[in-house]
């Protein structure tokens, strides 16, 4: 059974999530995440002069809320992915307990379309449907692109989210925490940070390394320099 509801984008985001259990994609973004959202955070508010309490507090409070948020929002993505493999499952299901025959052709011809000689994809497809776990699996791997029993952990998948989202955000805090209150130095930490992290997000997608650092490095330094100027703005102002 063929349909509409899971897009070819859906099933690659999925498979992706797989390789390493759920939780490298969203390790790897969240650290990003947090490094852009929190140098962001504590670029405006020590452009708007603001004390190195203030900093602190503001950095430590955007962390907290930013990681909570990230894992938040991954928690509900994947249960809602999940979910909506499961309802797909469960109509491929259906479809093979009540229309068991034309299941059992529609896989000779998935094998036939795949090089398989027309009398061994029959043969196959027979063998196959004898078992109906078996060919619940072959469809939905076939049809879906999805193994239903190795799916992503939601849970897996914010922790992950939510602790490299704090480790990210914590880049830019580190010099103020230990009593150093340079901003300068928190935002030269920070694109060091963004170099090595962008860096290694293409290294994992077969990338050069240099267009993944300049690419994390200018977006980076673009949020914080846009923050930073809107709080001098209204430092002034006030």
């Amino acid at each position: 059974m063929t349909t509409g509801n899971t897009t070819r984008s859906e099933v690659h985001g999925h498979e992706h999530r797989d390789v390493s259990g759920g939780w490298l994609r969203p390790a790897v973004f969240g650290a990003m995440d947090g490094l852009v959202t929190n140098v962001s955070l504590i670029a405006g508010v020590g452009g708007g002069g603001a004390t190195a309490h203030t900093i602190v507090l503001t950095g430590l409070a955007g962390l907290a809320a930013g990681a909570f948020s990230m894992a938040a929002g991954e928690y509900v993505s994947v249960s809602s992915q999940n979910e909506l493999i499961y309802a797909e499952v469960a109509k491929e299901r259906h479809e093979l307990e009540h229309n068991a025959v034309a299941e059992q052709a529609e896989l000779a011809g998935m094998l036939r379309d795949r090089g398989v000689s027309p009398a061994t994809a029959r043969q196959a497809a027979a063998e196959i449907s004898a078992h109906p776990e078996k060919a619940l699996a072959v469809h939905a791997l076939e049809e879906l692109g999805v193994d239903p029993g190795d799916l992503p952990s939601p849970v897996v998948a914010a922790g992950a989210s939510l602790a490299s989202f704090a480790i990210g955000a914590l880049i830019p805090l580190l010099p103020y925490l230990f009593g150093l209150h340079l901003l300068w130095f928190a935002l030269g930490l920070a694109a060091v940070a963004a170099v090595f992290g962008g860096g290694m997000v293409s290294r994992l997608t077969d990338r050069p390394f240099w267009r993944g650092a300049l690419r994390q490095l200018v977006l980076g330094a673009v949020a914080a320099g846009i923050t930073y100027l809107i709080g001098m703005a209204v430092g002034h102002i006030a």
